[in-house]
């Protein structure tokens, strides 16, 4: 039986890690890491279930044409001709009608939105957004104020860390195996670990230091230690000279909140403050305090990302081996990037409709507010929305309120989705595009910036099992019936010589899946892109706007006597809510559960494994397992993100579990005050004893 071996990347969440896909006659058999970048690669449990996703019938397997109402899953199949006959028919017409700027498109971000940028772009619409102002909008808004540049940027030396706090950031079960590598790599020659959370995670177990917080006080924390570390003159008082501007803006912005003071507001010890403090300035400068990730949680969170930040500025992390070093990227190494789709169009003159580079300034580059066009999509300000594109993105599961959010769909004329498997916003669609799996399509190349910057590439490793079509074959033909004939690409090497046109680099070199740009590591050192070339702690245009820099605290709200605040995560076998489905990760976590102190549960008359009604202050509500967990914070409430499937095609996930954005009434209006991410875990929830245990929980 002849064997083969596909160098590709995985395609079961956005760290699109490189894989070998084994194959044999028969198709594909194995999943590993590629062995052949470097030692550690490795799998999560959702890579090695991609096989799961290819051999799925639960899945989209040809183009769909809405038939009933929205929601109702009446479909016709039909041809792929159709079908982009059709999207395309639709989608001109309501440009004709409303302009190009009335259609929006959203998708996950990534190196693989280069091509449709450049479809929307290239149609006149200012309007491509993506999922982050319900993940990483804040903390990607607060490395840009500080530093110039996004979050992701600016990557994490573990190896050679001696201390990293973590908050709010489960690091090592989110997961990313190249990151788990290096931390638990660094925690073996001595590294200290300091875990901050309201709930016990994997990360805690491993720390030396777990401190349980009162939900949303993270910033009164952080403040009392930048106090602590500049009272005590804890800081680096060279590189702060250096490369931090207004530090004494920032001294006597942390005055009043000393470490005793945020003690009292966050449920802890003045001393474990302290304590940090000290331990942090001892180990500095191979310091890493991580910004955040999921960072939209709470009213404040983007204070509480900057606040991390500036930690690390006075610390003299940023730059510095062990700390914050800039991602080195083509043109570090002295090479020449590929070749922009975007490019080729200028961008469109209309403004935002949802507010990013006008109402909202400064922001960083690529940032949107899904949120706010929905918004706009309602009262027609500045100017209609009425075509909605979603690619690999499922906003009903992934942000708050979907009732509300149906109710601002429905002023749309025209939705489309493309997607590799089923999703609310699929089924809620007019026209549903399916994708193959990642084990069945190629994809875009990706520079992939670090220590040594490379260049990346998926390759499929077996045919499409369904009528199943790549989402840049999508893109393209619709482009060519929309006027834009240059994005169509008759083959996948076609696509890639086009990016890979001006370069030194040819399809052949890819022998492993990978081209390295540079045989030796890159640290650029400190360089920061603001207009001071320094960490601006007043960040200039928002200070030239009126915008203040450095928000006080405000006391969060506790819960209610018989409240809960609802805090969400995820699990290191599950991404958001597109793998609940997946036939060999469903069994391995098929449900959630309510974590609570057993004190709390005991006092509500509830028992540990037993039923709970879980209740909104709207009056929505459903059944969910209690589960008892020693060491939470008593007024928080945790659930697993992603369940709570309803859809008739998905026979494991459906019934199983809650849907934590159902318990979110009003949170497309809940957001931070002033990066404007939705802030996830300001909604509070009732749980009450239920006696009736059905076989499958609501």
């Amino acid at each position: 039986m002849a064997s083969s071996i596909v160098y590709s990347l995985c395609g079961m969440c956005n760290t699109r890690c490189p894989v070998e896909i084994h194959c044999e006659d028969s198709g594909p058999r194995w999943i590993c890491g590629n062995r052949h970048l470097g030692p550690g690669t490795a799998l999560c449990p959702r890579g090695a279930a991609g096989l799961g996703l290819y051999a799925d019938d639960e899945r989209p397997q040809q183009p769909l044409i809405r038939e009933g109402e929205r929601g109702q899953g009446r479909w016709r199949a039909v041809s792929w001709d159709e079908a982009l006959d059709h999207t395309a028919a639709r989608l001109r017409a309501v440009m004709d009608q409303y302009g190009p700027r009335s259609l929006l498109f959203s998708e996950r971000p990534g190196p693989y939105s280069d091509l449709s940028k450049a479809f929307v772009r290239g149609l006149g619409s200012p309007n491509h957004s993506n999922h982050d102002d319900a993940c990483a909008h804040n903390v990607n808004q607060a490395a840009y104020s500080l530093t110039g540049s996004g979050r992701s940027q600016w990557r994490y030396d573990y190896k050679n860390c001696r201390h990293i706090v973590v908050q709010g950031r489960n690091l090592l079960e989110s997961l990313q195996v190249g990151e788990v590598n290096n931390v638990l790599a660094a925690l073996e020659k001595g590294c200290r670990l300091t875990c901050m959370d309201v709930r016990p995670t994997v990360t805690a177990a491993h720390a030396d230091r777990f401190i349980c917080l009162r939900p949303g006080t993270d910033l009164a924390f952080n403040l009392g230690i930048l106090h602590t570390l500049i009272a005590e003159k804890l800081y680096n008082a060279s590189f702060v000279a250096e490369y931090v501007k207004d530090f004494e803006a920032l001294a006597d912005f942390v005055r009043p909140c000393s470490a005793i003071w945020a003690a009292g507001e966050c449920d802890v010890s003045a001393e474990e403050i302290v304590t940090l403090a000290r331990q942090l300035a001892e180990a500095a400068p191979a310091v890493i305090w991580h910004g955040g990730w999921m960072s939209t949680r709470y009213a404040q969170s983007f204070m509480t990302c900057r606040t991390a930040y500036l930690i690390n500025a006075l610390l003299g992390s940023f730059g510095s081996e062990g700390g914050l070093i800039l991602n080195a990227g083509a043109k570090d190494a002295g090479r020449k990037g590929l070749r922009s789709f975007a490019s080729l169009y200028p961008a469109p003159a209309e403004p935002r409709a949802d507010g990013v580079g006008w109402k909202e300034p400064a922001f960083a580059p690529g940032s949107s507010l899904l949120h706010k066009s929905f918004q706009a999509a309602v009262t027609g300000d500045p100017y209609p929305l009425k075509a909605y594109m979603t690619l690999k993105h499922d906003p009903l599961s992934a942000m708050p309120d979907p009732e509300a959010q149906k109710a601002c769909l429905a002023h749309f004329d025209f939705l489309v989705s493309l997607t590799f498997s089923w999703s609310d916003t699929a089924w809620f669609s007019d026209v549903v595009l399916p994708m193959p799996s990642f084990v069945e399509r190629g994809s875009l190349l990706q520079v992939k910036g670090g220590a040594r910057p490379m260049i990346l590439r998926r390759s499929p490793a077996a045919a499409p099992r369904h009528d199943t079509r790549p989402e840049w074959w999508i893109l393209g033909q619709l482009a060519r019936r929309l006027g834009l004939p240059e994005l169509a690409f008759d083959t996948l090497e076609d696509l890639w010589r086009f990016q890979l046109e001006g370069t030194d680099i040819r399809l052949e070199d890819f022998r492993h899946g990978a081209v390295s740009l540079s045989e030796t590591p890159i640290n650029p050192g400190p360089r920061f892109k603001t207009a001071s070339g320094k960490i601006e702690v007043l960040f200039t245009p928002w200070e030239e706007a009126g915008i203040p820099s450095l928000r006080p605290y405000e006391s969060p709200a506790r819960p209610g006597p018989e409240e809960f605040r609802l805090i969400v995560g995820r699990h290191a076998c599950h991404t958001h809510s597109h793998t609940q489905n997946n036939p060999l990760l469903h069994d391995k976590v098929p449900v959630n559960e309510a974590w609570i102190t057993p004190e709390r549960g005991r006092a509500l008359g509830l028992a540990d494994g037993g039923m709970a009604v879980m209740r909104s202050a709207a009056g929505h509500s459903g059944r969910i397992r209690v589960r008892f967990t020693p060491g939470m914070n008593p007024d928080a409430v945790f659930m697993l993100h992603g369940f709570g499937h309803t859809l008739p095609v998905e026979s494991r996930a459906r019934g199983l579990g809650l849907a934590d954005q159902r318990f979110m009434c009003g949170g497309l209006t809940k957001e931070d005050e002033l990066a404007h991410g939705l802030a996830l875990q300001d909604h509070f929830v009732r749980l009450l004893p239920c006696t009736d245990t059905p076989a499958k929980e609501d």
